[in-house]
């Protein structure tokens, strides 16, 4: 059990340091405290903890309601460093999100058209987007072209959501 006072807020100060890119706490600083396994799961667990209640933006009854079985120091201790520090996280978090590329949409448009025949089929009749992206890399523009039927249209639209599904619980 680690010694409340300054060591606990040392300890919680460090893992929020490390989530935000400077260093983790140590196992070396700790090792009198857990095992290397208890200290695995303690140091993953608080980073999760912090994680989820800033990257999911909970309000700090529902932070305290996911900490309730650790006892009330614990708990007073956790929540001032996670009120105190939340935009260091939130800022840190989108920011790993945001390293993830460095290419970045800059413009889009689409053309709908309609696709009457081919060289194989006198009636075609089939639908087809044009997609025209602009995307920043590096600092160059770079225009990327696409053409799609329905069923690809619906595939891109499906893993659009879902990445904007990841990007905001990862957050």
């Amino acid at each position: 059990v680690l010694k409340l006072g300054i060591t606990l807020f040392q300890f919680l100060h460090k893992i929020i340091d490390g989530i935000c890119g400077r260093a983790y706490p140590r196992y070396q600083d700790y090792g009198s405290i857990w095992s290397l396994s208890e200290w695995m799961e303690v140091l993953e667990e608080t980073m999760t903890y912090f994680k989820t209640a800033v990257g999911k933006n909970i309000s700090d009854e529902e932070a305290a309601q996911q900490i309730n079985e650790l006892n009330s120091d614990y708990q007073e201790a956790i929540a001032k460093c996670l009120k105190g520090r939340k935009e260091e996280i939130r800022n840190a978090l989108v920011e790993s999100v945001n390293a993830i590329s460095s290419a970045q949409l800059q413009d889009f448009d689409w053309q709908l058209k309609l696709a009457l025949s081919s060289d194989k089929i006198s009636m075609l009749q089939m639908p087809l987007l044009n997609l025209d992206l602009d995307v920043r890399e590096n600092g160059e523009i770079k225009p990327i072209s696409i053409e799609m039927n329905k069923e690809e249209l619906q595939n891109l639209i499906n893993a659009l959501e879902a990445a904007n599904k990841v990007a905001f619980t990862n957050i």
